[in-house]
């Protein structure tokens, strides 16, 4: 069972990498997102749900294993933080990548709330809500900069 938390933990091992870890344990999403992209909205939010609490569960019990709760290692919340900003999307290069660096750029940044949950909370919760809330403001800057030029060349949003 062990074995199989760390695995979940580590998106496949991804999390072992010796640089930037949490950037390489983001990558898992990009292919996650191609399959979910293509079901129904109550169904893309039905298994990201089931993939936040397996995350909660997962990185609670990997920071007991590790004996630190945000081990860099744990990058199980990078993937549930990802799919929040290119949640609903259809899949596409443009919005995968945008989507990829947008949630980087505000999960290294952790603008409030993401850093209460990232000081405060020293467990699971904690550890996956701080890359929610990174997703969430991913998912509003993403929305944006599709929409905004749609909008400045007189295209319908």
């Amino acid at each position: 069972m062990r074995r199989f938390v760390l695995f979940l933990a580590s998106n496949a091992g991804l999390g072992y990498s010796p640089l930037a870890p949490g950037t390489v344990g983001t990558l898992a999403g990009i292919p996650v997102f191609y399959l979910l992209a293509f079901l129904p909205a109550p169904l893309y939010i039905l298994s990201w749900c089931a993939l936040l609490f397996v995350a909660f569960r997962v990185a609670d019990i990997a920071g007991h294993i590790y004996g630190e709760a945000d081990d860099k290692r744990i990058v199980i919340d990078e993937l549930a933080g990802y799919l929040v900003t290119v949640a609903l999307l259809p899949f596409s290069w443009r919005n995968a990548l945008l989507g990829f660096l947008l949630f980087r750029v505000f999960d290294i940044v952790k603008p409030p709330p993401a850093s209460w949950f990232d000081r405060h909370l020293k467990n699971g919760y904690g550890v996956v809500m701080d890359d929610v809330v990174a997703g969430i403001y991913g998912a509003l800057f993403l929305r944006l900069g599709l929409w905004l030029p749609q909008l400045l060349s007189g295209g319908s949003p």
